[in-house]
């Protein structure tokens, strides 16, 4: 909390190689009154740096960078403790990237041409916890998906589910549908803070980051 007692606002940094994108991504953001910018790089090897410098809570992170590309940098990143939520930049030409940079632990993914508004309403929701996926661009994604890839993640993501007790396959599927945890909470008949514990465990049961790693999990095992 601030010293006014509102919320404090929620610290991003910026990371793309192309000036432009950044100028105009800080000039958006800036505009939202509960966005602070705490920095912008342009290399994904400086993103753990400026990360332990700046303190940010949600790093807006591009996916094609003449540098260190944004799915290793997020690897890296998030396979630190307390580490920042991510959120990734692609165009429809980068489609093939964007499920590799969800499994390095980013937390959805955004088109550069999404409208201001909505940048800043999906940094909230990452920061709220929730998933930015895009259901157009994941069709996408999934029809270019070789088929033989497809049986082998289908095998291994339903011998993870295995690991799960039938109330927990229950959460997990509603995760895989995108249902926010009010949703679900009504639909299982159970509290909000009941099923935040329900997720918490089905994460550390499956070794997963986050709720986008197991909707992703979810949907290899019903459709992979």
């Amino acid at each position: 909390m601030t010293a006014d007692g509102s919320s404090a606002p929620i610290r991003v940094l910026i990371v793309d190689d192309d000036p432009l994108v950044r100028a105009g991504l800080t000039l958006m953001l800036r505009a939202a009154p509960d966005l602070h910018i705490v920095g912008a790089v342009a290399d994904g090897g400086e993103v753990r740096s400026a990360v332990a410098e700046h303190g940010p809570d949600v790093v807006l992170m591009d996916i094609r960078m003449n540098g260190l590309d944004g799915i290793e940098a997020t690897r890296r990143l998030r396979a630190g403790v307390g580490a920042p939520e991510v959120l990734v930049l692609t165009t429809f030409d980068a489609d093939d990237l964007v499920f590799r940079a969800l499994r390095s632990g980013a937390s959805g993914f955004l088109l550069k041409d999404t409208p201001p508004e909505g940048i800043v309403d999906a940094v909230r929701k990452v920061m709220a916890g929730e998933p930015i996926l895009s259901p157009s661009v994941t069709r996408k994604l999934i029809a270019h998906l070789m088929p033989e890839e497809e049986n082998q993640r289908r095998a291994d993501a339903r011998q993870i589910l295995t690991r799960l007790s039938d109330r927990e396959r229950e959460v997990a599927l509603a995760v895989g549908q995108g249902k926010p945890n009010a949703t679900i909470a009504t639909e299982l008949h159970m509290s909000v803070g009941t099923v935040k514990g329900y997720i918490s465990r089905i994460l550390t049961k499956t070794n997963l980051d986050n709720r986008v790693q197991l909707a992703l999990i979810v949907h290899d095992a019903a459709f992979g």
